[in-house]
């Protein structure tokens, strides 16, 4: 045997008094071996329990142990009662002689990192890194100053001994708990349970709770010391030892104490929540923290940390946009920006991933969905703006009312197929006079209009709804119309066709266009032939203050007429998203039946979903949307993959059971 840290020959009772010490290696008990095994190959039999021991062993077993002590005791796939007993011997080394000076500090040092090295070797087995962490942190506790500068190495135990000891010493000398401290405590109690995305995606859930913790408590939280007394038990592997019981100064015991967790537990809430989608994300097979995908799912504040090349080109590259084109571009080129292939269609996910890249470099988007009512489209054109919406932007009626107004506007200032510069100001100048409005709701309005003025309109429907108008509100809706189409100055007879076209798209009378420009500019101008160019009467046409002021009590009946044509996105099936969603986040028969099917197995081929979907007269794509967005409603996150193969994440089907 080259190596020896075991103990070998004649009589050694255990600790406890019972028996024969576990790891003692008798010569007296016969060992059988035909030739050198290592590894999976040892011998094993049902001697080899939950307890073992080298007396109980069978001849068998004791040669196979044997041969683990002749190796290099580094192979991960031996049996881990093997590693048992010999770890064995290493607690009864150090324990039994925890208050004498037999143990010296060179040995104690090897026992240390031979215990480490074997805890990196056999990870993989829960149990043994339990008890080989806790054993590791039992030794840094009985000589700290031989090794202080090793504790670091130690992985996390769940018997929290160095915690108590250091919450403990901590609190006595009036220091605040810091965020470390503060998340150790929630790891170390039995009072709370941190969730899967603590586990799963742990550096970056200690790195946001270290920044959420800050925010609230600043440098720590001042705990007063308590009155119960810290007692520390260490509960050794071997059935020949007893718990071990740690005489320490006389500490205060503060992680029995509920107030302060009682604080650190939303914070720890808050952590998971931020960072359920990204551990969703990361949850599913072939999936990686580095993909642009997961990037964007993380907390700003952790994405910016990343220093993710991603984010500062598109960031520089945006910034330029704005610049250079009024934050005008294409889908097409924001996408690129991803690295990831331009899908045909751009579902909740692809739109969600663009909305957090832009996020995360401080841009806002135009249209965004959450405020504008409306999507893009991938062959579409995007408008990007400086600052963005921010985390907490909540938009108000009056945003609503001017957005509505805006889209018409861009309807009408359409209508000849060029977007004159007086017709874009008549526009503007509904944002700027409008003081109700927030800056950062002016900035997303100011957006909102330059891809409205640059994106094709769809009338589709406008007809029917307009038909449920009062007289009033027509009335209002013809002078909006007329005053945005004379807004550049003139009136000619292909302004006039353009005008009747718009009418006539609206299901109104367009032999009533050439009556309705007189009305209006005789009331603010005098008599106006319809040939005549405005920009030569004495006072240029100007915008009706009604118009600019609509969120006036007075001007009620216009926000009504606004609300029932433009209350929905302009895309048919957006309208069928929202009407579904509205009602109590739940899937039609269809859908829910088809549902019902799929998360019966995780992978499905694809020609298999469209049978089904053909049973339940449903079209794939369509049914994949509508059911991944009503996942979006109840947890946030979908629960179809369209991969060619359609995949059901079983996780977040059991999150919407719950």
């Amino acid at each position: 045997m080259p190596r020896g840290l075991f103990y070998f020959g004649g009589v050694l009772n255990s600790l406890s008094g019972y028996g024969v010490e576990p790891s003692l290696v008798d010569e007296k008990r016969q060992a059988l071996t035909k030739s050198f095994k290592s590894g999976s190959d040892l011998y094993t039999d049902e001697s080899l329990g939950y307890w073992p021991s080298y007396a109980t062993l069978s001849k068998g077993c004791r040669g196979a142990y044997l041969d683990f002590l002749a190796s290099d005791r580094s192979d991960p796939t031996t049996p881990v009662g093997y590693v048992f007993i010999y770890f064995y011997g290493f607690e009864r080394r150090i324990i039994e002689n925890k208050t004498n000076n037999t143990v010296s500090d060179h040995e104690f040092l090897g026992i240390f990192d031979e215990v480490l090295r074997l805890n990196s070797v056999f990870n993989a087995n829960r149990s043994f890194r339990g008890y080989s962490a806790n054993f590791l942190e039992l030794m840094t506790l009985l000589r700290p100053a031989l090794l202080e500068h090793r504790a670091k190495d130690i992985p996390e135990t769940n018997n929290g001994l160095s915690f108590k000891v250091k919450l403990a010493t901590a609190i006595a000398n009036s220091q605040p708990v810091n965020a470390d401290l503060a998340l150790d405590w929630l790891k170390n109690t039995l009072e709370y349970s941190l969730k899967t995305p603590a586990r799963r995606c742990e550096d970056e859930f200690r790195r946001l709770f270290k920044i959420r913790f800050r925010d609230k408590f600043g440098d720590g939280i001042l705990v007063k010391p308590n009155k119960t007394k810290l007692t520390l038990s260490y509960h050794a592997a071997s059935n020949g030892i007893h718990s071990v019981d740690l005489n320490l100064e006389d500490l205060p015991d503060p992680s029995v104490l509920k107030a302060p967790l009682n604080k650190l537990i939303p914070i720890a809430e808050q952590c998971t929540e931020e960072l359920n989608s990204y551990s969703r994300y990361l949850g599913k097979a072939d999936t990686s923290k580095h993909d642009i995908a997961a990037l964007m799912l993380l907390p700003k504040e952790l994405a910016n940390e990343s220093g993710s090349p991603v984010i500062g080109s598109f960031k520089q590259w945006a910034e330029q946009i704005i610049a250079d084109q009024k934050g005008l571009t294409t889908v097409k080129e924001f996408w690129s920006h991803t690295g990831m292939p331009l899908p045909k269609n751009l579902n909740k996910k692809e739109i969600d991933l663009l909305t957090n890249l832009a996020a995360k470099a401080d841009i806002g988007i135009a249209p965004d969905q959450r405020f504008h009512l409306t999507k893009f489209k991938s062959d579409g054109n995007i408008v990007l703006f400086s600052l963005g919406h921010g985390a907490f932007f909540e938009s108000t009626p009056a945003f609503h009312e001017v957005m509505l107004a805006l889209r018409l506007g861009a309807m009408v200032a359409a209508i000849d197929g060029v977007i004159a510069l007086d017709e874009e100001r008549a526009l503007r100048r509904i944002i700027e006079h409008d003081d109700k409005l927030s800056p950062t709701e002016k900035n997303s309005l100011s957006a909102y209009l330059t891809w409205r003025l640059n994106s094709p309109a769809n009338t589709a429907g406008l007809s029917a709804r307009i038909e449920q108008l009062n007289e009033t509100q027509i009335q209002f809706l013809k002078k909006f119309i007329i005053s945005i189409a004379l807004a550049d100055g003139k009136v000619d007879a292909h302004e006039i066709k353009q005008i009747e076209k718009l009418y006539t798209s609206l299901g109104l009378d367009k032999s009533l266009v050439a009556s309705d420009i007189h009305h209006l500019t005789t009331t603010q101008n005098g008599p106006l032939s319809p040939q005549q160019d405005i920009s030569k009467t004495k006072d240029v046409f100007q915008l009706d203050e009604d118009i600019l002021a609509m969120h006036e009590s007075d001007t009620s009946d216009a926000k009504l007429m606004l609300e029932s044509i433009f209350a929905v996105d302009d895309e048919p099936e957006s309208e069928q998203i929202i009407a579904s969603s509205s009602q109590q986040d739940s899937l039609d028969m269809s859908h829910k039946a088809l549902f019902d099917e799929l998360i019966t197995k995780t992978i499905w081929p694809r020609k298999e979903v469209h049978e089904l979907c053909s049973k339940f007269n449903l079209m794939v794509d369509g049914a994949i949307e509508t059911i991944n967005n009503w996942a979006y409603e109840k947890v946030d996150a979908p629960v179809l993959d369209d991969d060619g193969d359609i995949y059901v994440d079983l996780e977040i089907v059991e999150e919407l059971k719950g």
